[in-house]
């Protein structure tokens, strides 16, 4: 019998697993503030009616039915694992082998300030925050920062990584910069009356990044190319151009752009994912914190604030003042669409998959070429979405093709899920105790809410119109009795299978008074580990509104009766809490990162086998350093790629009282990076 790989004590972090710090900047305390769905599913009401009274609706005629579709800039040596505390020689070796592609020795569980990485493995440290890439930008100056300096420089807080090929030993990396944490950016930072340039800085540090990177063959090393002409830098003020059955609503229009086609900026930027055709995608999760003033209904059920936001934007800017600019908050919250091989190109964002906090999307091809968006609301008690596109894709690589393909999300139908248990109400009591059959699982459906056409949208969904399920997309999720779920995270399709595994991160209001108790999908009450949940569709047909559904990991402390690991033995599994962004091996395997994890060890990324006798044997890769979340992640043959955001982002931090050293030492800003490890032995990781 191996034992368990050792916990940690809690040390009384923050309820979440997150620090106050972090829930404060990144998403505006959500987890503090009423929660937005109190809907109970059945009507919308007056809602939108009275936010809208002031103007007719079009509805469109016409319906469409969619059919069939750097080894010294990392601070210390990473602690090995070692038997004691992986369970002896068990993994690796024997009959007892690990799913190919997760044949490492497990981390355990820590604390350390650094990433902890496999024994045989090494890492650098890629990019960070505020090192130059474009032509003209400074070498990153922490006490004198500018505005036009972060504008040439990486971003704040990395999240979403994509690497995209690029030929001689080169890729394209693009990231997130989901938000920023001003405290550990600026000295002596006032949160009652931050400057101009302050909040200029920040609207700089905002949105994603493009770098070229260029690997040591030798090693598996990453670098950064500086200044190359692909680099690229996407903020708060550059210009997006609106797409879909939404561009030019009523709704979207602003006394800035009365066209309510051409929108500044993009924020919060979570997840996000490639498409087939090589663009990324990127979700706008957490966007209603950066506005203020709102008293509208509408705006309560995403979460906008009735007083001054936390970083006073809108001191400086009008757009950021719903009371000034009541429109500017409805252009936010959508998919964005970026082609990283034409720096001249203007970024989208496409409204007919939705508004929402996107934690982000990720495609999925249908047999005759078109795509499948797919997308979790990252919000307590909020919806599953895809969208089903009518449009094929192009397979040409010219520029008229990509362009093409760009508007290939603009046309098709927006569903949300409703799920369904197999098992009796009463077997679901809240603990998580499996029910008789032995597993977490039931069937769903796809609801259609709206579906978009070239010659106009039609709405789905009784009493709103197809702009309206557009724009309000969490509204028309109430009315048609969406399954409210414990935070939708990122989502993915198995590249082999095609099922859908989603990541469900934590709800501590499950089953409070006012609140939804459990439900098969979601089986425990004060939900605080999270489960990953896997879909299958009808026929494995991504166009089918028919689906099945398990859940494959119900997360937490192994010991805990209310965990499950797809029915692999506990004793020989990694705790795991919190999962947050998942992404796919060449093996099948699906790893997992985790934010705000609540067994006392660091936030980490996990390795799962998702088929044969090893599914569930779930096994810890690494861990980021303290307050850190780990992002991205990029899983390729020979390399895996992190995201490290908000390191150091704990309660009573500042510039100069740092609680965490890395990734360049003491004396030195903590600054958000990425980091790629590689085996030392050059073979393919895992194997």
């Amino acid at each position: 019998m191996r034992k368990l790989l050792p916990l940690i004590t809690k040390d009384g972090s923050h309820p979440g697993g997150r620090s106050a710090m972090t829930c404060r900047f990144r998403c505006g305390d959500a987890c503090f503030h009423e929660v937005p769905n109190t809907s109970d599913n059945e009507y919308v009401g007056d809602v939108i009616a009275g936010a809208l009274s002031r103007r007719s609706m079009m509805r469109a005629a016409a319906v469409v039915t969619v059919a069939g579709a750097a080894g010294a800039a990392v601070v210390g040596s990473a602690p090995r694992a070692t038997a004691a505390a992986t369970g002896g020689h068990g993994w690796g070796h024997g009959r007892d082998k690990a799913a190919r592609g997760l044949r490492f020795t497990p981390v355990a569980p820590n604390t350390a300030d650094q990433v902890t990485i496999p024994e045989g493995y090494a890492q650098n440290v890629v990019v960070k925050w505020g090192d130059p890439i474009l032509r003209g930008a400074p070498d990153f100056d922490p006490e004198n920062q500018t505005a036009k300096a972060q504008a040439g420089q990486f971003g704040y807080n990395n999240d979403y990584l994509a690497l995209l090929p690029y030929g001689h030993g080169r890729q394209i990396l693009v990231a997130n910069h989901e938000y920023t944490d001003e405290i550990l950016m600026f000295r002596d930072y006032d949160a009652a009356n931050p400057t101009r340039e302050q909040v200029e800085i920040a609207w700089a540090a905002h949105g994603l990044g493009v770098v070229v990177v260029e690997e040591d063959r030798k090693t598996g090393k990453l670098t950064y190319v500086p200044r190359h002409h692909l680099n690229r830098r996407i903020t708060a003020t550059t210009e997006f151009r609106v797409q879909g059955p939404a561009a030019g609503s009523d709704l979207l229009k602003t006394s800035a752009d009365p066209t309510g086609r051409k929108v500044l900026g993009t924020l919060n930027n979570c997840a996000g994912g490639q498409t087939p055709w090589g663009t990324t995608l990127h979700g706008e999760e957490n966007f209603n914190q950066y506005f203020a003033n709102s008293s509208r209904a509408t705006d309560k059920r995403y979460g906008i604030g009735t007083g001054a936001s936390e970083r006073k934007w809108e001191r400086f800017d009008k757009r950021f003042d719903v009371a000034q600019e009541p429109n500017e908050v409805h252009r936010f919250g959508y998919i964005v669409e970026l082609d990283p091989y034409d720096p001249d190109s203007t970024p989208v964002k496409h409204t007919a998959i939705g508004r929402f906090k996107h934690e982000g999307a990720t495609v999925r091809l249908t047999r005759d070429g078109r795509p499948v968006v797919y997308s979790g609301d990252d919000e307590r008690f909020d919806y599953f979405y895809k969208f089903v596109s009518s449009k094929r894709m192009r397979r040409g690589s010219s520029r008229a093709d990509r362009a093409y393909n760009m508007t290939l999300l603009d046309e098709g139908t927006l569903y949300v899920a409703k799920l369904t248990g197999d098992s009796p109400a009463i077997e679901i009591d809240g603990t998580g105790k499996l029910p008789k059959d032995g597993e977490f699982d039931g069937s769903g459906e796809w609801i259609p809410l709206a579906t978009a056409t070239a010659k106009g949208a039609v709405s789905h969904v009784e009493g709103m119109s197809a702009e309206e399920v557009f724009v309000f997309t969490r509204l028309a999720g109430d009315k048609v009795g969406a399954t409210k779920m414990d935070r939708p995270e990122d989502v993915e399709p198995s590249p082999r299978t095609g099922k859908v595994y989603i990541a469900l991160t934590n709800n501590t209001n499950r089953g409070k008074t006012g609140y939804a108790a459990a439900d098969e999908a979601n089986p425990r009450n004060s939900n605080k580990h999270g489960q990953v949940l896997e879909l299958t569709e009808r026929w494995n047909d991504p166009t089918q509104t028919k689906f099945a559904w398990s859940l494959f990991l119900v997360a937490g402390d192994p010991n805990d009766p209310a965990t499950y690991f797809a029915g692999f033995p506990k004793d020989k599994v990694s705790p795991i809490s919190c999962p947050d962004n998942v992404a796919f091996d060449a093996h099948g395997n699906l790893w997992i990162s985790t934010d705000g994890a609540q067994l006392g060890s660091h936030d980490g990324l996990f390795g799962v086998a998702t088929a044969g006798e090893r599914r569930g044997e779930l096994k810890q890769f690494l861990t980021v350093p303290k307050g850190a979340e780990t992002c991205g992640p990029v899983i390729q043959d020979r390399r895996v790629l992190v995201a490290v955001q908000h390191p150091g982002e704990l309660d009573g931090a500042t510039v100069d009282n740092p609680l965490s050293s890395w990734p360049d030492g003491p004396g030195t800003y903590v600054r958000p990076s990425v980091v790629a490890v590689w085996r030392k032995d050059g073979r393919d990781i895992g194997v």
